[in-house]
């Protein structure tokens, strides 16, 4: 998939208010600072999405449109512990509902840190997208400052983790933003997805 066009679509406090869904929908998500902007940016081919040095900025939903042919959404990130108790179980209303009733929704991406050993949130999401029956696939981002090694072992950890709850393979992309690895893989994943 060549991506000729990208534009901002707007920043939404609810799922209600958001576009209508005329157009197939690919969301993003992940633990805040996992490099989500980045990838969207790396995607889109310009820097459309904020990129912030500080976690848990993204607090609304923000939605891109490709090509006029599909739309990325741009999800709040889960576990920012300085954010309040109150503020982050509205967030995490809004992200379920989003994930449970959007039409139109195709896959959530769901991003992981390929540096980071399984966490017990990335792992709790993970099985709450298996208990709600949300398509998704897994994309470990920043994979250039990881050893292949370590890579294969946390790969390995969340395959089972998967394997173990559902008997279904989990589909795996890596990416590095910096590098542009996995561009094609995740562009492809979502042309194939959008028909």
């Amino acid at each position: 998939m060549k991506v000729s066009s990208a534009t901002f679509d707007g920043s939404f406090p609810d799922w209600e208010s958001c576009p209508e869904p005329t157009l197939p929908e690919f969301a993003f998500i992940g633990r805040s600072n996992v490099g989500k902007s980045s990838l969207l940016n790396m995607i889109m081919g310009r820097e459309l999405a904020k990129v912030s040095g500080k976690p848990g900025s993204t607090r609304l939903l923000n939605f891109f449109s490709i090509n006029e042919q599909w739309r990325l959404v741009d999800l709040p990130g889960y576990g920012y512990a300085r954010t309040g108790k109150k503020e982050r179980n509205k967030l995490a209303d809004l992200i379920a509902e989003f994930l449970q009733y959007r039409e139109g929704l195709r896959v959530v991406f769901t991003l992981i840190d390929s540096r980071i050993d399984p966490q017990p949130i990335d792992l709790s999401f993970l099985e709450w997208l298996l208990e709600n029956g949300v398509p998704y696939q897994l994309v470990f981002t920043k994979v250039e400052k990881v050893k292949a090694g370590k890579r294969e072992k946390l790969t390995s950890a969340y395959y089972d983790f998967v394997m173990e709850r559902s008997g279904v393979e989990p589909t795996c992309l890596f990416t590095s933003s910096k590098k542009g690895t996995g561009l094609r893989e995740i562009r492809n994943a979502i042309s194939q997805n959008g028909e």
